[in-house]
């Protein structure tokens, strides 16, 4: 969960400062917002692409955790 909050904050971070470039550099409204996600969106790719395993490697944790879960509650239902 924390590698999760952590990507996250991340890809914020590089965005907001994507766009407080682009606003310097005299980019309004949604040209903004495009280019910020754009530009954002590849660095991010780039930048964090061993904090996305890590994202990637919790959730898959997670879910099959759950699907454990799920099998053993329908196993004793079943019995």
């Amino acid at each position: 969960m924390r590698s999760v909050l952590f990507y996250t904050a991340a890809r914020l971070l590089i965005f907001v400062a994507t766009a407080g470039v682009l606003a310097l550099f005299g980019a309004r409204g949604f040209l903004l917002l495009m280019l910020a996600l754009l530009i954002s969106g590849v660095v991010s790719f780039v930048l964090l692409s061993s904090q996305r395993d890590k994202v990637s490697a919790a959730v898959v944790t997670g879910v099959r955790r759950r699907h454990s879960k799920f099998e053993e509650s329908r196993a004793k239902e079943d019995a």
